[in-house]
């Protein structure tokens, strides 16, 4: 769905277009893609967030990042940001350029109700952090968040989150490219085609689809004859109430309440 967001930022939004199409522990995910300065030049100021993590992976372009707490950071081709809004904070996402292409996706992962009220955090990871694996004549994967094991070897990315346990990729696949990808069973999964066509089992994924999977414990991704590139997104489900206003995710209507009150009298940033 077309959208926009921030200050006007021209957006699609592969997830999370409403309250019922989301996948637990998933709340939403934002594709931004152009070279048109106007898509984007006004950024993100400054905003709130409670009660989630925000997950932001920079394919093209460059942005930074501050918040209330103190956290600065420049978001640069290949890399990502992590942020745990936890019980409240205000941050501005801002682009670092004037022209060219800003291309990337921002992912908002649910926090259990155990958590949602922890103090804030954020991090930021440059492109040569993150496990790049080649799968030699047949693509490439870029980990962002969790663990992967191919043929015997095991990557780990810098980012884990034991709750909900993300496994968050980027998947390039060469022309009739091929690969397995294991994924634990009970996980929801998902994937967002960005590129070309990906044949995923015995289905066509076509290009700008998102493909809510059935349980399992094995993904087989085949390319078309032109290649693919995707995002894999699963998670584990935390099954508890989701009540969202705007940019507050608590679990019920009374802590939306009190995150608009807390927000209103200025105890975000006490």
């Amino acid at each position: 769905m077309a959208t926009q967001d921030g200050a006007g930022v021209s957006l699609k939004r592969a997830l999370g277009q409403s309250d019922s199409q989301r996948m637990d522990p998933y709340l939403m995910m934002d594709v931004f893609f152009s070279d048109d300065p106007q898509d984007y030049i006004a950024g993100f100021p400054d905003h709130p967030h409670r009660g989630f993590e925000t997950i932001t992976y920079m394919l093209e372009g460059n942005m930074l990042h501050e918040d209330h707490v103190g956290h600065r950071g420049e978001l640069k081709t290949g890399g990502i940001q992590w942020m745990t809004a936890g019980r409240g904070i205000i941050h501005s996402e801002m682009p670092q350029q004037v022209d060219g292409e800003m291309r990337g996706f921002q992912i908002w992962l649910n926090l259990p109700a155990a958590d949602k009220m922890k103090d804030p955090s954020y991090q930021n990871f440059d492109a040569e952090q993150l496990p790049d694996i080649s799968l030699l004549e047949e693509g490439q994967i870029i980990l962002i968040a969790g663990s992967l094991t191919l043929d015997g070897d095991t990557y780990t990315s810098p980012v884990q989150a034991h709750a909900t346990q993300p496994l968050i990729a980027d998947i390039r696949l060469e022309p009739n490219g091929e690969v397995h990808i294991p994924v634990p069973a009970g996980l929801n999964a998902l994937l967002y085609l960005f590129e070309g066509e990906i044949q995923v089992g015995n289905e066509a994924l076509q290009f700008d689809q998102t493909a809510i999977l059935t349980d399992g414990d094995m993904l087989h991704l085949k390319a078309d004859i032109l290649g693919g590139r995707a995002m894999l997104l699963a998670g584990k489900p935390l099954n508890e109430p989701v009540v969202q206003y705007g940019p507050f995710v608590m679990n019920s209507i009374d802590e939306i309440k009190q995150a608009i009150n807390d927000y209103n009298s200025g105890k975000f940033t006490a």
